[in-house]
C-alpha cells in the first residue's frame, strides 16, 4: 500500500492509498474555495450523562447532487471534485462539513455564576471527521469490490484509526458506512466515514460497564470476559451463526435490535483494528464481501439493493482524567463490526417510532433465528 498526502484548496488534507507503489499523485486542487472553517460545540445532557454535538455549519452540506456533479468522483477537465486526481484506488479527505473538528479546549458552564459549578456544561467539539471513498466507480458498491480492494480498505481503516487516535482531541475512533437513501445517505457514490470523537460514545460506555460488571472489575460478582462468553455461547448454540471462518465468526445476536443484523467478531478477541493479526486481515475481505452480497439477496433480485449501516466498534483511546483505569478496561473490549438493515420485508422499512425513539426500547418484527436462517439460505 502506498500513501500520499496533499492539501485541498481550502487547506483540508486528502490522502491517497494505492495498491501499486509506482503510482504518482500530484494533481492540484484549483477550486476557488475559502479557507475551511468549522465551528463545532458539544453540550452535556445532565439527565442522560452524554454529549450532543451542535454544528450549525452542517446545514449547508451537499445534498443529493446530480451524478455528473458527484464530489467523490475523480476530477476531470471542466469539473473539479473533492478528489483532484483523474482516478484513485481509495481516497480519504477531511470532511468539508465536519461534526467534530479542531483542538480540545476548556470546559465551560453556561449557567454558572463565578466560582460556582454549573449544570449546562459545554466545550469545543474537538476531533476530526473524514470521508473514505472506496472506489472511483460511482455506480459500484462495497460488495462489488474485489478481495484485493476490500483488503486495501481494511488497511486504510487501520491506518486512519492509528492517525486519529494520536489526535489530542480524539478519545474514540468510529469507522462506518451508510448505504442507501432509506438510511439517509445524501451521496450515492460508495463511501464511508470516520469520526474522531472527543469523548467515549454512550453506546461504548454502556458496553464497558456491562463488561466490568460481568468480570467483577467494578466489584460486582462476575466471571470471564463478557464478549468471549457471548461469542462462545452463540457458537455453541449455532442456530444464529451465519458464517464461522477460521479467524472470524458472524452471527445474528440473540437479542437483535434490527430486522436483519449481523455481528462479526475476530478470533481471538482484540480491542481495535490496530491489533488484528495478518491471518485475520487476510480472511476478512472474503467473509465481509460475502455478508454484504447476502444482504443484497435477502429480499429477492427484483428489490433494490439493501440499505444498511456497517459500524466498527473499537475500544476508546482514553485521554484526561481517569485514564489509567479506562486504559486497563479497554483491553477487555472486543473489536467487532455490526451490520444491519432497516428493511424488514420487500418494500417495508423498520422505522424508529415511539418506543424506539422515545424510550430506546426496540421492537423487532423478525425473530433472530429466522433472520439467521434466511442469511444462510442466500449464501453464494
Amino acid at each position: 500500500m502506498k500513501k500520499t498526502s496533499h492539501r485541498l484548496a481550502d487547506g483540508r488534507e486528502i490522502i491517497y492509498y494505492d495498491l501499486r507503489d509506482d503510482v504518482t499523485r500530484e494533481a492540484v486542487d484549483h477550486r476557488p474555495l475559502p479557507p475551511a472553517q468549522a465551528h463545532s460545540e458539544i453540550r452535556h445532557d445532565p439527565l442522560l450523562d452524554d454529549w450532543v454535538g451542535v454544528t450549525a455549519h452542517r446545514n449547508v452540506r451537499t445534498y443529493h447532487p446530480p451524478a455528473d456533479e458527484c464530489p467523490l468522483c475523480p476530477s476531470r477537465e471542466g469539473r473539479m471534485s473533492e478528489i483532484p486526481e483523474p482516478g484513485y484506488d481509495v481516497a480519504v479527505f477531511e470532511n468539508r462539513f465536519p461534526s467534530f473538528a479542531g483542538e480540545p479546549g476548556p470546559e465551560n458552564a453556561a449557567d454558572a455564576a463565578p466560582g460556582e459549578p454549573g449544570l449546562f456544561r459545554n466545550r469545543p467539539g474537538a476531533g476530526r471527521c473524514e470521508v473514505v471513498a472506496f472506489t472511483a466507480d460511482h455506480n459500484a458498491s462495497f460488495a462489488d469490490l474485489s478481495e484485493e480492494q476490500a483488503r486495501l480498505v481494511l488497511d486504510v481503516w487501520t491506518d486512519r484509526t492509528a492517525e486519529l487516535a494520536r489526535h489530542p482531541g480524539v478519545e474514540q475512533v468510529y469507522v462506518f458506512e451508510n448505504r442507501g437513501e432509506e438510511i439517509g445517505v445524501t451521496l450515492p457514490h460508495p463511501h464511508g466515514q470516520i469520526y474522531g470523537y472527543p469523548f467515549t460514545t454512550p453506546r461504548t460506555a454502556r458496553m464497558l460497564r456491562s463488561v466490568a460488571d460481568h468480570a467483577g472489575i467494578s466489584g460486582q460478582p462476575g466471571g470471564d470476559n463478557l464478549f468471549d462468553d457471548l461469542v462462545a455461547r452463540e457458537l455453541a448454540d449455532g442456530e444464529r451463526v451465519v458464517i464461522d471462518g477460521e479467524h472470524w465468526t458472524a452471527f445474528v445476536p440473540y437479542a437483535a435490535h434490527w430486522p436483519y443484523e449481523v455481528h462479526l467478531y475476530p478470533k481471538p478477541r482484540v480491542p481495535d483494528l490496530l491489533a488484528l493479526d495478518e491471518p485475520a486481515r487476510a480472511e476478512f475481505p472474503g467473509i465481509y464481501l460475502e455478508l454484504l452480497r447476502r444482504f443484497d439477496r435477502l429480499f429477492g433480485t427484483e428489490e433494490p439493493r439493501t440499505p444498511y449501516i456497517a459500524a466498527w466498534h473499537q475500544a476508546p483511546f482514553p485521554k484526561g482524567r481517569g485514564r489509567a483505569g479506562r486504559t486497563a478496561l479497554r483491553e477487555e473490549f472486543a473489536l467487532h463490526l455490526e451490520l444491519f438493515t432497516i428493511r424488514r420485508a420487500p418494500g417495508k422499512l423498520k422505522f424508529l417510532a415511539g418506543s424506539e425513539s422515545g424510550m430506546n426500547v426496540f421492537i423487532n418484527d423478525v425473530p433472530p433465528e429466522q433472520a439467521a436462517r434466511r442469511l444462510r439460505e442466500v449464501a453464494s
